[in-house]
């Protein structure tokens, strides 16, 4: 019995430093080794102070930039308490909550159908990018206000467009935060 309980006990200390220390200190120095930029969450930096993540989508406001998708991660874009709004298709509230934000995006861009991401929330509440369609919708906006031609609005999503990975999976997207940030960088004066 006693031996057997030894055996117990070896095993379990054993297994703790290898998979709850070892293990773990391992695969975080080879991550850093070989992916740092990734490791460390794809921070973006701008004049030394970190601003956000390329991976964590956070909300801008203002006729001036590129909106996010809507985030239900607890008051939005909250990385400790990630997820979606847990509401069914068929949910009232939901459905309200669609119908007022396509309402005022109408008014917006009238001519112009409401892509679907700009009203609902992802599953994680934290996606980072939109749809090129919800970019190209949001060109009037800005265009009015910054006073730059829509046409060179379409060339900077264009070129912050990323296709699909591998070329079948997901979807095209643009990343709103390194938009945003080229956008203040190249129409800065106006």
């Amino acid at each position: 019995m006693k031996k057997n309980f030894m055996i117990a006990l070896w095993f379990t200390l054993v297994t703790t430093v290898m998979f709850g220390i070892v293990y773990p200190l391992a695969v975080t120095g080879l991550a850093q080794l070989l992916f740092p930029v990734r490791a460390n969450g794809q921070l973006i930096e701008k004049n030394g102070k970190t601003i956000g993540s390329r991976i964590i989508g956070q909300a801008f406001s203002g006729t001036r930039y590129f909106h996010s998708r809507p985030s239900s991660a607890g008051t939005g874009y909250d990385p400790t308490s990630s997820g979606g709004s847990y509401l069914a298709p068929t949910n009232k509230a939901l459905i309200e909550r669609v119908k007022g934000e396509v309402q005022k995006l109408q008014i917006e861009n009238p001519a112009a159908s409401v892509p679907i991401d700009l009203v609902t929330s992802s599953g994680s509440g934290l996606d980072p990018d939109i749809s090129p369609a919800a970019a190209e919708f949001q060109i009037p906006r800005i265009s009015l206000s910054r006073g730059i031609n829509e046409n060179d609005l379409r060339t900077l999503v264009r070129k912050h467009t990323k296709e699909r990975d591998l070329g079948f999976l997901g979807e095209p997207r643009v990343n709103v935060l390194e938009l945003n940030l080229e956008l203040d960088a190249v129409h800065a004066s106006r």
